[in-house]
C-alpha cells in the first residue's frame, strides 16, 4: 500500500504516467504463473530477466498490426470508412493507434507510414501539412519512445515529406527506421542522413536481410525489433550474460553446462508466459484486431533476447588489458562467436506450440539494457569507453548480426562537422550493409534527441527530469538512468571523415 501511495504522491509524474503505473503495480500484486524453482532462482539472481512485463500477461509484448489492411477496408469497431484523402488517412490511423496496445500500453508500430500514405498524396505542400500534424499529434499523444514508425525501400514523397517534418519538429517520438537497400536511391539516403545527423532518426536496416529471413512483410517495431507485419511477439525475455558467466569455472564450463541449462530454463519461462497470454488472458479471443485482420495468431513469434556477451567473454578470459579483451583480441572474438552460435543451437532446439510464425522457435534478440544496468553492455556491443576504430567496429559487429532476427543494433556518434559531409556517412552505411551488418544508427553529439540504446530521448527532457519536473515522454526516465548507469553520453565521438 505504501507504493501504491508513493505512485500517487509522485509529483514528478503526469497524471497519465501514474495511471500506468498503478495498472503494472495492481498487475504486479497477484500471481498466476507456474514457475518451478530452478527458474526462479535464475530470476532473483538477475540471470534470467523478463523486462518488467508483469506477473499477469494480458497482451503480447509488441502488436504489429497490418495497417494496410486497415487503410483498405476502414474499421467496423471504430466505426471507420476506408479513408479517401490524406487528412482521412491521418486522421483515421491515429484513431487507430489510441486502440492498439504492447507492453507500454502504447503502439510499438505505426507502419510503413511513408507507403501508407503516398496514395493519399495529391498536393505536395497540403500533404505536408498533413504530415506534419500527423508527427506531431504522434509526439505529444503517444507519450512514449518506444513507438516507431518505418520508411523506405524506395524513394518517395511520402518518405521526403516525413523527413522534412522530422526536421523540423526535432522530436524523439516516433523513432523511424529506413530500410535500406540497393532500390534506396542515394538522394533518398542522404536526405535521410541529413535528417538523422540533425534528429537523431531514421536509423537503417539492411532491408536483404529481414527480407531473407521474415519475406517482405516484416516490421522494425519499438527499438530495432525486427517482427511480422500482421503479427508480433508474445514476449521478450533475455538472459544476463554477465550475470552467468561469474558462475562458470571456466569457458568450456560456460559454454557446455552453464548455458544450455540457463537457455532450458529460460525457455520454459517463456513457454509459461506465452501459455498464460494465449489461453488463459483472452486477449486473441477479445480484440477487434483478431477480428478485423490487423493481426492473426499465426503471426506470431517470441524473442529470446540477451545481453553482457562483452563482459562475460572478458570474464572468462580473465582480460584485463585492452590488446586482451572483447573487440580487440581475435581470441575473445572467436569465444564470442562461439558463445552466441552455442546459443543459437541451444534455442533452437527449443518447440513452443504457439509460435507458428517461426516454426515453433524463439528468434534471438540482441537486447538494448535497461536504466538499471550497470556494467552491462546491450547485446554484443563493445563496451562503451572501449570503442575501437570505425571500421574495425563495424567489423567487429558484423560477426554477430546474422544470429539475431528480431534484432541487433550498434550506434556511432559523430562530431557536428559531419553533418557538411554526409557522403561519408552513407559510404559508412554501404559498406556497413555489404559485410552483412542487419541495423546501424547514427547522431551527432550537439543534437537534443540522443539515441539511448535502441530509443530517443531529448536531453532538455532529462535535464527537466533531474530538476524534479513532469515531461511527456515518459521514456525519459529510462534515458535519464541510462545516462547515469550505462553513461551512453560517452560514447567514442568520431571524427568527420
Amino acid at each position: 500500500m505504501d507504493d501504491i501511495k508513493n505512485i500517487i504522491k509522485d509529483t514528478s509524474l503526469t497524471y497519465q504516467q501514474k495511471v500506468l503505473t498503478l495498472a503494472k503495480a495492481a498487475e504486479n500484486s497477484i500471481k498466476v504463473l507456474n514457475i518451478d524453482n530452478e527458474t526462479e532462482r535464475y530470476r532473483q539472481e538477475g540471470v534470467i530477466c523478463d523486462l518488467f512485463e508483469g506477473n499477469a500477461p494480458y497482451r503480447p509484448r509488441y502488436i504489429v498490426p497490418d495497417y494496410e489492411v486497415f487503410l483498405k477496408k476502414g474499421s467496423k469497431f471504430l466505426g471507420l470508412e476506408p479513408p479517401q484523402n490524406i487528412w482521412e488517412a491521418v486522421n483515421s490511423l491515429l484513431i487507430l493507434y489510441k486502440n492498439v496496445p504492447s507492453i507500454t500500453s502504447f503502439p510499438v508500430y505505426l507502419g510503413n507510414i511513408d507507403t501508407l500514405l503516398e496514395r493519399f498524396i495529391k498536393d505536395e505542400d497540403e500533404a505536408y501539412q498533413a504530415i506534419k500534424l500527423f508527427l506531431l499529434h504522434i509526439d505529444r499523444t503517444i507519450t512514449d519512445s518506444f513507438c516507431h514508425a518505418d520508411i523506405g525501400p524506395e524513394d518517395t514523397k511520402a518518405g521526403r515529406l516525413i523527413l522534412k517534418a522530422s526536421r523540423e519538429l526535432n522530436a524523439s517520438i516516433p523513432n523511424i527506421t529506413l530500410k535500406y537497400s540497393g532500390k534506396t536511391s542515394d538522394e533518398f539516403a542522404l536526405d535521410a542522413i541529413s535528417t538523422t545527423l540533425s534528429t537523431a532518426k531514421p536509423s537503417f536496416a539492411n532491408h536483404g536481410m529481414f527480407v531473407g529471413e521474415f519475406g517482405e512483410d516484416y516490421a522494425i517495431a519499438s527499438c530495432y525489433n525486427g517482427l511480422p507485419i500482421g503479427g508480433g511477439s508474445y514476449t521478450l525475455v533475455r538472459m544476463n550474460m554477465a550475470k552467468l558467466g561469474p558462475k562458470a569455472k571456466d569457458a568450456e564450463d560456460f559454454i557446455n553446462n552453464l548455458l544450455p541449462d540457463a537457455v532450458s530454463k529460460m525457455a520454459s519461462y517463456m513457454d509459461e508466459r506465452i501459455r498464460f497470454l494465449a489461453e488463459e488472458s483472452g486477449y486473441f479471443q477479445s480484440s477487434f484486431l483478431v477480428k478485423e485482420g490487423l493481426i492473426e495468431n499465426d503471426r506470431f513469434t517470441a524473442m529470446f533476447g540477451m545481453v553482457g556477451l562483452a563482459e562475460a567473454v572478458n570474464q572468462l578470459l580473465g582480460a584485463k588489458e585492452k590488446k586482451d579483451r572483447y573487440g580487440y583480441s581475435k581470441e575473445a572474438n572467436d569465444l564470442g562467436v562461439r558463445i552466441i552460435s552455442r546459443l543459437e543451437e541451444e534455442v533452437n532446439k527449443h518447440h513452443n506450440p504457439y509460435c507458428r510464425f517461426s516454426g515453433g522457435k524463439f528468434l534471438l534478440h540482441a537486447q538494448v539494457g535497461i536504466d538499471t544496468d550497470m556494467s552491462i553492455s546491450p547485446g554484443c556491443r563493445i563496451p562503451i569507453g572501449e570503442e575501437p576504430e570505425i571500421f574495425d567496429h563495424i567489423m567487429h559487429s558484423s560477426l554477430f548480426h546474422k544470429f539475431f532476427p528480431s534484432g541487433i543494433g550498434d550506434i556511432f556518434r559523430f562530431d557536428s562537422t559531419v553533418k557538411n559531409n554526409t557522403k561519408y556517412v552513407l559510404d559508412i552505411l554501404k559498406g556497413a550493409m555489404n559485410v552483412g551488418m542487419r541495423y546501424i544508427s547514427f547522431y551527432t553529439s550537439d543534437s537534443d534527441v540522443v539515441r539511448i540504446t535502441g530509443y530517443l530521448v531529448k536531453r532538455s527532457d532529462m535535464e527537466k527530469l533531474e530538476r524534479g519536473e513532469q515531461v511527456l515522454n515518459g521514456a525519459a526516465v529510462l534515458g535519464l538512468g541510462a545516462v547515469k548507469n550505462q553513461h551512453v553520453l560517452e560514447r567514442k565521438e568520431r571524427k568527420n571523415g
